[in-house]
């Protein structure tokens, strides 16, 4: 199995700083906002943003360069957005933030340092993510995924290679025994390259403790095997997910 070679030319930077200037400008780049990126660039985390690389609902994510000229990616998540609230089950049930309360602008917050929190687990536990490097109120600066500038595809673009499917599953596994459910797992935030698969994406991912993380865990392992089955590549989801509790209690 091999994927399908993407076609897609890198757009020049001008035409994609021309396309989202106004877009950014008002959906992400508030004065709070103004006021984070400032900080951040004043402890030397990240020396100048570039250009967006994806942009969503809750958050955008853009291209960074450090002092050294490494590319990084900053996720930044929108302040003034009415997606959260619709989301809090995510946040309110997990243990981590049991006596949550707060407005919509700390939800943003808290999904924000969740994120990071996230990563750092995956980190830890040596499951393909991106790496976590700075958290600053609704900024997480990241690890970029990709080469020259350019981020590597999702699946749902390209396709999966051999033992992609293998390595999903085993990531999962491993979440599961550092106490992590993703949530919301599916091809549309696997990112793929040359080596393993990368999952991204990781704000909503709860804790065990979380009164749905079964329910959670369920959901990603039957989304990702629904996908691959239009491969060929068929599991049995009650096996798989017997597998995956069962090494977490050994």
């Amino acid at each position: 199995m091999a994927r399908k070679v993407s076609t897609k030319k890198r757009p020049s930077r001008d035409k994609i700083v021309l396309n989202e200037r106004f877009k950014i400008e008002s959906e992400v780049f508030d004065k709070p906002t103004l006021l984070s990126l400032m900080r951040i660039m004043q402890k030397g985390v990240i020396n100048r943003m570039e250009y967006p690389i994806s942009t969503g609902k809750e958050a955008n994510v853009f291209l960074a360069t450090t002092s050294s000229e490494q590319s990084v990616a900053v996720k930044i998540y929108k302040i003034e957005t009415t997606h959260f609230l619709r989301r809090k089950e995510y946040l309110e049930g997990d243990p981590r933030y049991k006596k949550f309360r707060g407005r919509e602008r700390d939800f943003v917050f808290a999904f924000a340092q969740k994120e990071f929190k996230n990563l750092q687990i995956c980190e830890r536990a040596g499951v393909h993510a991106p790496r976590p490097l700075f958290l600053e109120k609704n900024i997480v600066v990241m690890e970029f995924l990709g080469r020259e500038g350019r981020a590597y595809p999702v699946m749902s673009t390209v396709g999966p290679a051999e033992g992609d499917l293998e390595s999903i599953l085993e990531d999962m596994r491993k979440l599961y025994r550092a106490g992590l459910v993703h949530a919301d797992l599916s091809e549309y935030n696997i990112m793929v390259w040359e080596g393993p698969p990368y999952i991204i994406d990781w704000g909503q991912a709860v804790a065990l403790g979380h009164k749905r993380s079964e329910e959670y865990l369920e959901r990603d392992v039957y989304n990702i095997l629904k996908y691959f089955a239009f491969f060929g590549l068929n599991r049995d989801p009650k096996a798989i997910l017997a597998w995956i509790r069962d090494d977490a209690l050994k």
